[in-house]
């Protein structure tokens, strides 16, 4: 092992470079193999400040993906223009969550495969993350879905779970595209575009899809 440096910065600075060595650490290994010497030795610090700054292995992983469970949410909002109609507003914001995702592999992993299977704890974080994006992607459905309907009073419900739905899929196919070498995010983004867009036009329209009597 190197010798480990011991340059002086700011704590928070230092935090930082403690998290991004955590996050890489965590989506390649995964939570269970990871340790905390290679995070320190990649971070270029001693495994005492690390336990000084973070408290322990449990707080770590949970600052991580705190932190990049919001910066996940404030890349997908930054994205959105809200002037913008109902189905430019979820393109920006699929194409964002896409490049987000796609430029930050390792940190989708620590929030789609890491956080969900190591525990209540961790899995609560992220649900609170994707709860606040299934609300977002509500509002966007259910103020088109008034519109064509001329009914300004339709409930949140009734479009609730296609936004569940939807998010599922960006979830899955993030999953997919991180994958593969030749999926853009552009690419991805549009395949769940012509896969939802034309069910929720059809749905605006009034023209549901309903099952065979039994």
């Amino acid at each position: 092992m190197g010798a480990v440096k011991t340059k002086r910065m700011p704590r928070a600075v230092r935090e930082q470079q403690m998290l991004d060595a955590a996050v890489e650490i965590f989506g390649r290994r995964g939570y269970m193999a990871a340790s905390m010497d290679e995070i320190a030795e990649l971070a270029g610090v001693s495994k005492p400040l690390v336990y000084l700054y973070l408290n322990s292995k449990d707080d770590l992983f949970t600052a991580c993906i705190r932190r990049e469970a919001q910066a996940l949410v404030a890349a997908v909002r930054s994205g959105i223009g809200p002037d913008q109609s109902a189905d430019r507003q979820l393109w920006d914001g699929l194409l964002a969550f896409f490049a987000h995702t796609g430029a930050h592999p390792l940190s989708w992993s620590v929030l789609h495969l890491q956080a969900r299977t190591h525990g209540e704890t961790f899995a609560a974080e992220v649900t609170a993350m994707r709860e606040e994006i299934v609300a977002f992607v509500t509002q966007l459905i259910v103020v088109a879905a008034r519109e064509a309907h001329r009914d300004p009073d339709l409930p949140e419900r009734e479009v609730a779970g296609l936004a569940e739905a939807l998010v599922g899929a960006a979830e899955s196919l993030a999953a997919w595209a991180n994958a593969s070498d030749s999926v853009t995010p552009r690419q991805a983004a549009a395949t769940l575009m012509n896969f939802a867009w034309a069910g929720l036009s059809d749905l605006m329209r009034g023209n549901a899809w309903n099952p065979p009597a039994a």
